[in-house]
């Protein structure tokens, strides 16, 4: 039966993470029609302490900054090969082709189907954002999770999954089944942790099969080069290590957009306390001369020039004092409400940037609460500065309040106390 589905569209902004109304993880970031577009999964909270996924959404930016929610474009209840009881909607992938988007997914198949455990279904639209088309079973020949689909300069397009190791395939020009036997690609690399979600890219004539492994107590970023899509890759290391909050999945995709290469990936920010639950980051990605890999440090400030003119979450930093000031969820108890900057003495500062001032500001407003006042000094690290008083408030207030002494143009900003004490900070934004 067609996938026959409403789409609702939400506009959302944030840097890092990325969105901040929903749980989203393993984010596969593709560029459609001159904008990225992101496919992840979708985690939400069944009450059994483990993941679960039952639908998936897309998002798309031109500048990586605001991004659009284009609603649910493949619902598990609308895949007839689909056990929906197991709610493993895990990580999926999307495919352009002879004027066809292709979205992959895998999925726990429902016995009914004469396919037991974890198999990969393809679904078909016109549009890169849906709805979705889901075919009426799932590839045959293909057995495992986390669908990654990767298209060479001769026109052949592979498919990659893992399942006791990494797996590839050749894929047929229907991009609905595989031609090759499945192929092994990971026998030579270390077979230490869990190894799961390729991500196959090319840059410079050298493959690179990329996945999560789990180093020491959960999964880092791992690459692996060579000169055909399907090997052999030879073993060069970690791109991004473990993450300090435990987390213990990492998933991601390596896409390159007007010139720069970019790292999609996911911890659990906006739930630290239970990782099946996480959020999708992005970061800047670099190489050295010699096509390897430089390591990836995940950022709270993340990616794109953000508009002076816009609300600013400075507790998205570039940088921090090293005392005095520190990020606190708004709510504990709803973390979608984003994060707060906390100045407890003189001299806290933190920075924050690439923010575009289209012409000089005159006015700053600030969500802030302060009890005895404040006053701040805004640099834009590049000589000019301006100091603002804040009003005390008792509780969460807007307050508006003149600046000069800065310019139009594309500026790092620094936030510093320099009187005052215990302030928290909200946002920012410039008139």
């Amino acid at each position: 039966m067609p996938l026959m589905l409403i789409v609702s569209i939400n506009m959302l902004s944030a840097q890092n993470p990325l969105i901040t109304d929903q749980f989203t993880a393993d984010p596969t970031a593709r560029v459609f029609e001159g904008k990225v577009y992101v496919y992840p999964s979708h985690d939400v909270n069944c009450d059994t302490g483990w993941f679960c996924m039952k639908d998936y959404h897309v998002f798309s930016s031109e500048d990586l900054v605001n991004w659009t929610d284009h609603g649910v474009i493949v619902d598990q209840e609308e895949v007839a090969w689909v056990n929906s009881d197991a709610n493993a909607m895990w990580a999926p992938d999307a495919h352009f082709k002879n004027g066809t988007y292709y979205f992959y997914f895998p999925a726990i198949a429902d016995t009914n189907s004469g396919i037991r455990g974890f198999a990969i279904g393809a679904a078909t639209s016109k549009t890169p954002y849906g709805p979705f088309t889901p075919e009426e079973m799932p590839i045959k020949g293909v057995s495992g999770i986390d669908p990654n689909v990767f298209t060479d300069h001769d026109g052949q397009t592979y498919l990659y999954w893992s399942g006791r190791g990494i797996h590839g395939a050749k894929l047929g020009d229907d991009m609905l089944h595989i031609t090759t036997e499945p192929k092994r690609l990971d026998t030579d690399h270390p077979q230490e942790g869990l190894r799961e979600g390729p991500f196959m890219f090319e840059r410079d004539g050298i493959y690179y099969l990329t996945y999560p492994r789990v180093v020491e107590k959960t999964e880092a970023l791992v690459y692996s080069t060579g000169d055909n899509p399907l090997g052999p890759f030879e073993y060069k290391g970690i791109f991004m290590d473990e993450h300090p909050s435990g987390c213990w999945t990492n998933h991601h995709s390596i896409v390159n957009y007007k010139g720069q290469w970019y790292l999609f990936y996911h911890h659990n920010d906006l739930s630290p306390d239970f990782d099946k639950n996480r959020s999708i980051m992005a970061d800047k990605l670099f190489f050295n001369e010699d096509g390897s890999i430089q390591k990836v440090v995940s950022t709270h400030r993340g990616v794109g020039i953000s508009k002076a003119s816009d609300k600013i979450q400075i507790d998205r930093y570039s940088d921090i004092s090293e005392s005095g000031t520190s990020i606190a969820f708004n709510d504990t108890s709803d973390t979608f409400a984003g994060w707060k900057t906390q100045f407890s003495n003189n001299n806290a500062w933190v920075s924050y940037n690439d923010v575009q001032f289209d012409s000089a500001p005159k006015s700053i407003r600030i969500k802030v609460l302060s009890k005895s006042g404040a006053t701040f000094k805004i640099e834009t690290m590049d000589g000019k500065s301006s100091e603002i008083k804040i009003p005390s408030t008792s509780a969460w207030k807007e307050v508006s309040v003149p600046v000069s002494g800065l310019s139009a143009g594309l500026k790092d900003l620094k936030l510093s106390l320099i009187a005052g004490n215990n302030v928290e900070i909200d946002w920012v934004q410039f008139k």
